[in-house]
């Protein structure tokens, strides 16, 4: 849930903090059990080099995100979260690239 509001809040441009762009994905939230803290990892396929910059305007901008998870969460205490830049897609991504050469120098 977490995760599909701040989704909601860049996608929407509720977020004014201009290092955060609107291509920024939310690839997954990690709650302690005392919902302390929520760790939030967020990856930009379009713009790995700005990634860390993303993840701090996020952090920036806690506060706010904090505010409106309150307002829509309806729980008795909102973690406190933590922005950070997740390269693990674009990792991805080009771990098939390489494979696919490696499969098309193969077939030659």
């Amino acid at each position: 849930m977490i995760q599909e509001i701040i989704s909601g809040l860049i996608l929407e441009s509720r977020i004014k903090d201009p290092r955060i762009s609107q291509f920024v994905t939310i690839t997954r939230v990690n709650v302690t059990r005392d919902l302390s803290y929520a760790d939030v990892y967020v990856s930009n396929i379009r713009e790995t080099a700005n990634l860390e910059r993303n993840a701090q305007g996020l952090q920036n901008a806690a506060g706010f995100i904090q505010a409106q998870l309150g307002a829509a969460l309806k729980i008795r205490k909102i973690p406190h979260l933590r922005f950070h830049a997740d390269n693990s897609i674009r990792n991805g991504f080009d771990m098939v690239q390489k494979l696919e050469q490696l499969a098309g120098s193969c077939d030659t």
